[in-house]
């Protein structure tokens, strides 16, 4: 049974896939992303929000093992970081065009590969699963990947119908974010001297962002029986479901404004 469940549209998001360079020390990268890098994205006009995503240096898979299924995050694929912007309408963009020259060329000062995903207009979704007064203290953010045969329209009916409302029914979750990408191409952001090599049976259609209220509440929950239940559904539809431990999530605007520094949130 399909359990309705509040939600939020929002009008054009984006997400930037990061993985620093590896010629100098991770935490130099992560630190220059989230100070100078930061500052010229920050700076984009037409932005609804932009919050930046640190993922922890060792990164297993936090997902439980299901049959069928990916849950393993392959080393040469793991990701260091996620730039998530959301826009204030679908012709935002359009504003940010000299920013988004600066980022290009800046790139290389940190990042070796990046890969935009982007959605559909209103394919973003933030769900109301916080209870009054709690607060988010940690979080896991989740890539699916469609399984080769399933259509598209057949994935985003699973996921928004049915695994969303069960994950944001658990009780367990202080966050929900949600979207489904549309097909990747890279001259959606082809940034000069980084790579952008994206195999097709890598790429993924989807992302979840969990949010718990501490780190004990979160490997209680990917230890649990009720998520070992709930993925005994993806092979139908998800080759691979690779569950990310989230470091940081740094927001530099909130609400169209730009923040006078980040906020840990």
């Amino acid at each position: 049974m399909t359990i309705r469940t509040q939600y939020t549209k929002k009008p054009f998001a984006s997400s930037i896939l990061l993985w620093m360079r590896t010629d100098q020390p991770r935490q130099q990268g992560m630190d220059y992303w989230k100070g100078p890098h930061s500052k010229i994205i920050s700076a984009t006009p037409g932005m609804d929000e932009y919050r930046q995503i640190h993922l922890a240096a060792i990164n297993p898979g936090l997902w439980p093992a299901t049959p069928g299924v990916e849950t393993t995050i392959p080393t040469d694929r793991r990701i260091d970081g996620v730039a998530d912007v959301t826009f204030q309408s679908v012709l935002s963009p359009l504003r940010g065009r000299k920013q988004t020259r600066l980022a290009y060329e800046d790139e290389i000062n940190v990042f070796r590969r990046t890969l935009l995903y982007a959605g559909p207009p209103n394919s973003m979704r933030w769900y109301h699963v916080a209870r009054p007064g709690e607060q988010t203290g940690a979080r896991v953010l989740v890539y699916l990947r469609r399984r080769e045969g399933v259509g598209g329209r057949q994935f985003r009916k699973h996921l928004t119908d049915e695994l969303v409302p069960a994950l944001a029914n658990t009780g367990a979750l202080t966050e929900l974010r949600t979207q489904v990408f549309m097909p990747w191409n890279e001259r959606l952001w082809d940034t000069p001297n980084v790579a952008h090599d994206n195999p097709a049976d890598q790429r993924f259609h989807a992302s979840l962002m969990l949010g718990f209220p501490g780190a004990s509440e979160r490997a209680a929950f990917f230890d649990s029986e009720e998520l070992a239940k709930l993925s005994d559904g993806l092979p139908e539809f998800a080759s691979a479901i690779h569950a990310y431990e989230v470091s940081e999530a740094l927001t530099y605007v909130r609400e169209s404004r730009v923040l006078p520094d980040y906020v840990r949130n």
